[in-house]
């Protein structure tokens, strides 16, 4: 776990750092959300505001489980070298696009729209939001949103070649983005 200590810190302050794309991406979002809380429910706003965002960083650690497991079978593999290839070229990216020097990144989110086509209208369901649950469903929904910083980051967990420590570095990233949508 000590050596793991240096790639959360990493993806923590990425997550911090990602927080200008992350309030363009999801702000709109957040406050919508916040605005359709039902007014009987407005004094547990801060709860539903904090499931929400649990919900989302939830979901990114599950994606990070998820592709940590395909990085686990293929660690020892050829593709392992390509993957880690990859995941830092994408780090560089993403370094370049917070910067506001490139926006390739962009056309990265492409990629989880058709994903995202599925997900929308079970999310659209559970609105308005007037309980904890519900809000902790729709916030880990949200999580599958296409992000082409969340897709960088998980690559880059994907490289880890453990599908623990893959959910651990996008914990950590998503605990990251936390303040920044919180606080919108």
């Amino acid at each position: 776990m000590l050596e793991l200590a240096p790639l959360l810190v990493s993806a923590l302050i990425l997550g911090l750092l990602g927080g200008g794309h992350c309030l363009g991406m999801c702000g709109g979002l957040m406050g919508a959300l916040t605005l359709a809380i039902p007014k009987e429910q407005r004094s547990r706003r801060f709860r539903l505001l904090l499931a929400y965002n649990l919900g989302r960083i939830l979901s990114y650690a599950t994606a990070g489980l998820l592709i940590g497991l395909a990085g686990w079978a293929v660690a020892n593999s050829p593709a392992a070298m390509f993957m880690r290839i990859l995941a830092g070229l994408l780090l560089i990216a993403m370094g370049l696009y917070l910067a506001g020097w490139w926006s390739g990144l962009t056309r990265i989110e492409s990629l989880g729209r058709g994903v995202w086509r599925y997900i929308q209208p079970l999310a659209n369901r559970l609105l308005p939001v007037s309980t904890l649950p519900r809000a902790l469903l729709l916030g880990a929904l949200w999580g599958w949103l296409p992000c082409g910083l969340v897709y960088s980051t998980l690559l880059w967990s994907a490289s880890q070649g453990n599908a623990l420590d893959s959910a651990l570095l996008m914990l950590a990233f998503g605990l990251g983005t936390w303040p920044v949508l919180l606080a919108t």
